[in-house]
This record gives C-alpha cells, sequence and structure tokens, in this order.
C-alpha cells in the first residue's frame, strides 16, 4: 500500500523539477528491491526444508489456543455451562463412571470409543472430553482434533489425506510458510502432533464401515491417541475392533435424573405443568414415555419445546403411540418454535423475526441437500454442490466476464482510442470469463515453495506485462503505474492469503472474512491503479477520468480478485439459489440466527444440524407436516 501511496503522492510534485518517470521507475526498482528482501523463495535456506521443530511446536500451541476458543464458544452456544446432564456410562469392564471422570479415563487409556443410541450424548461428550484436553494440554503433547466422519470417505482418501485436508480448510493460516514452515499441517499430522477424535462412524455407509474401522487401525496403531464415537447397533454389526481402545457405552437416562433436569431448567410454573410427566414415568419407567426421554437429546427438545406450552399431550397414546412419533413431534415442535416467534427470537439474541414456514422451508431444502450428499456438515464454501457444476460455473463466468469487459470497454471509450473500445472489451471479458471457468473446477492445493510461492516472480512477472502493454499504447508513464499496481496488488493479494491469525477460532464468519478481505483490498488497489493512470494520461486533456479510472479499476479488479476464492462461488450460488426461493437473501445471518435459535450448531468453520435426528426429519418432512406439528 505504501508503494501505491507513494506513486500517486509522487505524480503531484512533478511540477516541482522532478520527472515522472524516473520518480516511477526508481520507485517501481525500489518495490521489486523490498520484494526481494522479503521474497520466502529466494531465502532457500529458511524456505526449501520443511517446517522445523520450532515451527510445528508454534504451529501446534496456537492450533490450541483456536480450538480452545472455538470449543469454549460453542459450548457457550449450547447452554452447557449452564446446564449439563450428568450423563452415565460403562465401561467393556464394567465399571459404571459419570462424563466428569471422562477425561480422567481417555488421561489413563489414551484410546476410546464411546458407544450410544441416537441422541444419548455421544458428540457432546467427545467435545466436551476435547475441550477438557485442550486445557490440561502441555507443550509437546498431541492437540485433539474433532472431526465429523460423515465428511470422509474412505474410498477416496485415506484417513490422515483427509486429516489434513480438514486441518487446512479450518486453519488456513497453516498454509503460513512463513510463521510454521513448509508443509506445516501435513507434519503435524504424520509426526502425531494431532489426534484425532473422530465422531460418527455411522454416518459412513454401512458396507464401508468396517474397512473405515480397519483403515483406522492401520493409520493409527495402538501408541495413537484416538477417540471414535458410533451407534452401538451400528458397530456391532460392522464386526470390527478398534485396537487398544477402551470401549464406553453411554447409558439412558432414568426418570429421576429426567426430572432433576427439566425442574432445574425451567420457572416454578413450567415445572408445576411436569409433574404429570414425572408421575406417569414414575409409574412405567418402561413405557414408551420413558424410551423417549430416555436420551439427553430428547430431554432437551422437550424442555425448550414446552418451556411455554403444555407437556402433558405427550401422554395422549393415540396421538404419541411409540418412541418415534414423541421424538419426531418434538423436532417439528423445536423448529416450529424456534421461529416466527419475536419472544424466543429476542431471549437467544437473534437479528431478526424469520417467517415460520419460510425459515422450515429453507432449513428442509438444506437438510435434503446434505442427505443427498451424505453428510452432516454444512460448509459455506459447500454451497456450490446445490447448483449443477456447468450450470454454476457458466452464471459465474458470465457475470465476471461481463464486469471486466465493462470496466475495459469504458475505460477505452473515452480514452484516446475509442475505436478500439469494442474489441478490447470483447477480448477481456472473454479472457475473464475463460479464467473463470478455469478457476470453477480447481480444487485448493497445498502450500508449496516453488515459483509461485515467489513475491518477487509473480508480482514482477505480472506487472511487467500490464506495464508493457499500457506503456506501448499510452507511454512510460502509464505503463509504470499500471504495472507498479498490478505488482502491489499481486503482493497484497499474497500476502493475504497467509494469514498469521491461527490462534484466532475458527468459524464460517471468521474464513469468510478472509476471502472478503481480500477481494475488496485487490479491487481497491486496482482502482487506485487505473484512476492514476488515467488522471496521468488524460487528466490534462477530458474531465472526469480519474474517477472513470477508479470506478473501471474497480470493476477489473474485483473480476481478478474473486477468481481463486470460494467467496465468489458461494455468492453466486447463494444469489442463483434465493432467487428461486431455496434460500434467503441474507443466507450467513440466517444460519447464524439457526444456531442461535438452536437448531444449528456450529463446528469450526462449518455449520451442523443440532443432531442427526433433525436434519433427517427436515429432510424427509413435507411442507404440510411440519406446518401441522408446529
Amino acid at each position: 500500500m505504501l508503494a501505491a501511496a507513494l506513486a500517486v503522492a509522487g505524480l503531484f510534485v512533478t511540477d516541482y523539477g522532478i520527472d515522472p518517470d524516473l520518480w516511477l521507475t526508481g520507485l517501481a526498482l525500489g518495490f521489486l528491491a523490498l520484494l526481494a528482501a522479503l521474497d520466502p523463495w529466494l531465502h532457500r535456506k529458511r524456505a526449501a526444508g520443511l517446517a522445523t521443530d520450532a515451527n510445528l511446536d508454534a504451529a501446534a500451541n496456537d492450533l490450541v489456543k483456536a480450538l480452545r476458543g472455538q470449543w469454549n464458544e460453542e459450548c457457550r452456544a449450547r447452554g452447557l455451562s449452564e446446564h449439563l446432564l450428568d450423563l452415565h456410562w460403562s465401561a467393556d469392564e464394567g465399571e459404571p463412571g459419570h462424563s466428569d471422570a471422562v477425561v480422567g479415563s481417555f488421561l489413563r487409556s489414551s484410546r476410546m470409543v464411546f458407544l450410544g443410541e441416537p441422541g444419548a450424548g455421544k458428540s457432546t461428550t467427545v467435545m466436551l472430553l476435547t475441550l477438557g484436553m485442550l486445557d490440561r494440554h502441555a507443550d509437546g503433547s498431541p492437540v485433539p482434533f474433532l472431526l465429523p466422519l460423515s465428511t470422509w470417505d474412505p474410498d477416496e482418501e485415506d484417513v490422515r489425506t483427509w486429516m489434513t485436508r480438514r486441518l487446512y480448510e479450518d486453519h488456513p493460516a497453516l498454509r503460513n510458510t512463513e510463521l510454521y514452515g513448509s508443509y506445516a499441517g501435513d507434519l503435524l499430522v504424520e509426526q502425531r502432533r494431532v489426534f484425532p477424535v473422530l465422531d460418527g462412524l455411522d454416518q459412513i455407509p454401512a458396507d464401508r464401515r468396517a474397512d473405515a474401522v480397519d483403515r483406522i487401525n492401520r493409520a493409527f496403531p495402538h501408541t495413537v491417541p484416538l477417540v471414535l464415537t458410533c451407534r452401538a447397533d451400528e458397530f456391532a454389526e460392522t464386526g470390527a475392533h478398534v485396537v487398544a481402545a477402551h470401549v464406553v457405552q453411554l447409558q439412558p437416562l432414568d426418570h429421576e435424573e429426567i426430572a432433576g433436569y427439566l425442574r432445574s431448567t425451567s420457572d416454578p410454573v413450567a415445572a408445576a405443568r411436569w409433574e404429570p410427566i414425572f408421575l406417569h414415568l414414575r409409574g412405567e419407567p418402561d413405557g414408551r414415555l420413558a424410551e423417549a426421554l430416555s436420551t439427553p437429546l430428547a430431554v432437551w427438545l422437550a424442555g425448550g419445546v414446552y418451556a411455554h406450552g403444555e407437556p402433558s399431550e405427550l401422554l395422549d397414546r393415540a396421538r404419541f403411540p411409540d418412541r418415534r412419533a414423541i421424538e419426531d413431534h418434538l423436532v417439528d415442535a423445536l423448529v416450529g418454535s424456534a421461529f416466527g416467534d419475536r419472544g424466543a427470537a429476542h431471549q437467544a439474541r437473534a437479528s431478526q423475526v424469520w417467517p415460520r414456514d419460510r425459515a422450515q422451508r429453507w432449513l428442509a431444502f438444506l437438510a435434503r441437500e446434505m442427505n443427498a450428499r451424505g453428510v452432516r456438515e454444512l460448509g459455506w464454501w459447500d454451497l456450490r454442490r446445490s447448483v449443477g457444476r456447468t450450470w454454476l460455473a457458466f452464471l459465474g463466468a458470465l457475470v465476471l466476464g461481463l464486469i471486466g469487459g465493462f470496466g475495459v470497454m469504458w475505460l477505452m471509450a473515452y480514452a484516446s482510442t475509442p475505436d478500439l473500445a469494442p474489441i478490447t472489451g470483447l477480448g477481456a471479458g472473454l479472457a475473464v470469463a475463460v479464467a473463470a471457468l478455469y478457476a470453477s473446477g480447481q480444487r485448493a492445493v497445498k502450500p508449496r515453495l516453488g515459483v509461485w510461492r515467489s513475491l518477487l516472480v509473480v508480482s514482477g512477472v505480472l506487472g511487467g506485462a500490464a506495464g508493457l502493454v499500457f506503456g506501448a499504447l499510452y507511454g512510460l508513464s502509464a505503463g509504470l503505474v499500471v504495472g507498479l499496481g498490478i505488482a502491489v496488488a499481486v503482493a497484497l493479494r499474497f500476502a493475504l492469503g497467509t494469514t498469521a491469525e491461527l490462534s484466532h477460532p475458527s468459524s464460517p464468519q471468521w474464513t469468510m472474512t478472509r476471502d472478503r478481505v481480500a477481494v475488496w483490498t485487490g479491487s481497491l488497489v486496482l482502482a487506485v491503479v487505473f484512476g492514476a493512470a488515467a488522471g496521468l494520461v488524460f487528466g490534462p486533456y477530458q474531465t472526469g477520468m480519474v474517477g472513470l479510472g477508479l470506478a473501471c479499476g474497480l470493476m477489473l479488479g474485483f473480476t481478478l480478485s474473486v477468481l481463486h476464492l470460494r467467496w465468489w462461488w458461494y455468492t453466486v450460488a447463494r444469489i442463483w439459489l434465493a432467487l428461486r426461493g431455496r434460500l434467503p437473501w441474507e443466507l450467513t445471518v440466517f444460519l447464524d440466527d439457526a444456531r442461535k435459535l438452536g437448531v444449528l450448531r456450529q463446528a469450526g468453520a462449518a455449520y451442523q444440524f443440532r443432531h442427526a435426528l433433525v436434519q433427517d426429519r427436515l429432510a424427509s418432512a413435507t411442507r404440510e407436516r411440519v406446518r401441522s406439528s408446529a
């Protein structure tokens, strides 16, 4: 930014005897010298090798800070810091225990498998275990990394490769080779500095589970810490076992635990309404209602649904003949009561009151899309999968081509060569569109230290090419201004792509903000560049050229900045789906409010439904069924 500011400032002092060409040439050479001094590719002794032990120690310590902040925030969002059921579990040796003993048990065995029925609290238990291990982390000890297994395809990726990819996706600052060295994420996994907490083996297709367990055993031998969760019946069906693991079975809640939790989380009036239910549970401890409320999820749902309602309706055997009917009713009522209620929105500190029927329709669309892909995690960058790949690429390329082409044509139309405006604009638009089509099919790559990590080479080549074109058309000064500006923009984009904020907790908003900052910073730099060039070349002869250059530079800078960023393709998909009524226009706000209202939860940089039962119910229920039960 300093180089761009000096370039513009220098143009205003040329009346005092400073030749503008000499000023800009010296500034360009000085900027390239600065890049050479900072360029990691040229620092062969430091940059050519892999990350050192000191690099990895720093990365692990910063990762602990990020994960601790992330899971502490999620615990607060779920209300676990205020009200937490004391889960009962039994080990394969038959020893009873409680949730506060899980960390101690893990410290003794270091490999654990948590089994239980749906809603039994497996995910919450391993999240609290992860947080407990992070709080007890000592230098040199492995860092727990909690991941949903629904995002792993054993046929496509080795489990360690998948884990490494997720590290980079959730914590992109690991790409900062200046701070953490090359391949920091890869080495954290390979050197066992990060150990897996794998949630939801049952979310992998049944015919792949046994193979998945075998791959996990081979990737993480008995000396490596490991945590795995699965539904009890599904784990038994695999016929597999995790080597040297301590197997824990989460037990159902009894009627006293259910009553104690609901009384503690209700006001006196609401607690009194629960008394007929408590009497029924005491009289029929093995009945349908006791079975339905035997899990922490169901008790939490019931407490929220009937905070201001009448729970005695659950005693209606005709309406609720079995456990499934009660669970479906509670899930439907959760979604129905979370939206359209001003009091609920105010209590949850949601940004607005979302219309109930539309909120249910939007969530049902997301649930169906996730089920169709077989995932339990909603990353904002994956929204593009809800639009056909070809259609998405066409829409994104068309819009960028129109913006870039119009920006170039508009500037050329008022330049000294207006006859070239149509052909120049068309050529620029086609070039941008082709680049966008190419970028739409590219996946993010892991950081490497080849020539493409060179500040000097990449910035110098791209800036020099643009400068030669403009210099040939409009003279040396214009070429130097544009070339220097392009070099500054590329170097800035490079710097923004390797953030040092690894210790910042990962979240959907944070990862999206990184992309947005890169987009608008690059756009503004190129706007200043083209504004300065237009003022230098055309200012003495035509009025308004500086403003026109700023506007055209902003458009062209935007098209060049977004090509390889996930934010652009997310935005295209979001707008297209909003136009069709599938999703709201303010999608990020809606998802954050749904989390505050208890329908979604956050896992790193992605969202999940509060439980798989909620996702599956929304995916399968028709709009009429949801409305009738709300």
